[in-house]
């Protein structure tokens, strides 16, 4: 990726931001007049359609003009400019990659315009006054920060396959197998969650108004924090004391966690990846490695997330509790079967941990140079 080195940025020209790009407001495309095709249709938060026609070529660089405003966006190849953005129609002394990343630095949100509608002027943002480097330091910039983007990506995508790959092997070995050969395996047993756990449990809250609760060391989960995904770090932390004084409790890694509350997080799942906590609105399952693996569960509980969105209750809003996930219904098929399928499985959810660990710490690379080489903190050699 090339050597960095700590050095001033005092050799780099201080610029109008006009002199180094110029924004031009996007173009009207109502979706009844968007026509099938291959170019993306840039809107504020990002790709939102695809059309048979372009505005702009290649390399390109949006932010939010309307809604959700700033959110730079790079696209590579030609796309359609949408009027909810303003999109750089001129590189002056600038190449697209080294913008992008650099408008990824500016908070934009204090150039809003607008009322009820966030808005972005762009006349106002024209006059910004900074420094910046030359072409040739800004495309190793832009190089270094675009190949650590560039191996997230391939992480995500692998990851992305990795977990394809194993719901189907859960459907060919449980879902499949039994719609085609019913009654074929009649040792497998219909048990409860209940039945094949060693724990299920909610989470707990510390109370917030007690600030010795909070900023320690232990891991402890919002149930937004759920995605399908290994839990390796929370947003938040609790103390000691915050565990003891609450309903809050300590899960083992490869714990379980499914949100039970609220729309449109209820059925989300996650898996701990080391010892941690989480609110009330999750439950925690613990599970009997005798009887069902953890992969198992959690495959199951993926592939049946319609039917529990379907017995949420509650009048505000979407809930499930925990009598209700541990009277759930779960095959049991037997240990040659299950100790099979998890030899299988777990070197695949092993390798998706991995990716998903290197991702984390990839990613706080890029934050951490992103600002440090848009300042001239951190130069290229």
């Amino acid at each position: 990726m090339g050597d960095t080195m700590s050095l001033s940025n005092s050799d780099w020209k201080e610029y109008k931001l006009e002199d180094i790009i110029l924004f031009q407001r996007g173009h009207d495309l109502p979706k009844t007049e968007m026509l099938a095709g291959k170019y993306p249709v840039a809107g504020s938060n990002g790709v939102i359609g695809y059309h048979n026609n372009f505005t702009t070529k290649g390399p390109g660089v949006t932010i939010g003009r309307s809604g959700n405003i700033g959110n730079p966006q790079y696209y590579e190849s030609d796309y359609w400019a949408h009027n909810t953005v303003l999109y750089v129609k001129e590189f002056r002394n600038a190449t697209p990659e080294f913008i992008y990343y650099f408008l990824l630095t500016l908070d934009f949100t204090q150039f809003n315009a607008g009322s009820a509608v966030p808005t972005l002027n762009r006349n106002h943002i024209h006059d910004l006054r900074m420094r910046f480097p030359e072409i040739p330091e800004q495309q190793s910039i832009a190089s270094i920060l675009s190949s650590l983007d560039d191996k997230i990506d391939l992480l995500h995508r692998q990851n992305k396959t990795l977990e394809q790959l194993a719901e189907t092997l859960f459907r060919q070995w449980f879902v499949l197998r039994q719609a085609q050969h019913p009654g074929a395996d009649e040792s497998w047993e219909e048990k409860t969650i209940n039945d094949v756990c060693l724990k299920i449990n909610s989470g707990g809250t510390p109370s917030t108004k007690i600030s010795e609760y909070y900023n320690g060391s232990i891991n402890w989960y919002s149930t937004k924090e759920l995605n399908d995904n290994f839990l390796f770090e929370s947003v938040s932390k609790i103390t000691e004391t915050g565990l003891e004084n609450s309903s809050a409790k300590l899960f083992p890694e490869n714990t379980i966690v499914i949100a039970i509350y609220a729309a449109p997080t209820v059925g989300r799942l996650g898996i701990l990846a080391n010892e941690a906590s989480f609110n009330q609105a999750a439950c925690g399952f613990i599970t009997d490695e005798d009887k069902i693996c953890f992969e198992y569960l959690y495959l199951y509980l993926l592939s049946s997330r319609q039917k529990l969105n379907d017995m949420a209750s509650g009048s505000a809003q979407q809930n499930l509790n925990v009598t209700i996930m541990k009277d759930f219904p779960i095959i049991q098929p037997t240990l040659e079967i299950m100790i099979g399928f998890r030899n299988l499985v777990r070197p695949i959810f092993r390798k998706i941990k991995e990716n998903s660990n290197q991702i984390r710490t990839l990613t706080q690379l890029r934050d951490t140079l992103l600002p440090k080489l848009m300042s001239g903190e951190v130069r290229v050699k």
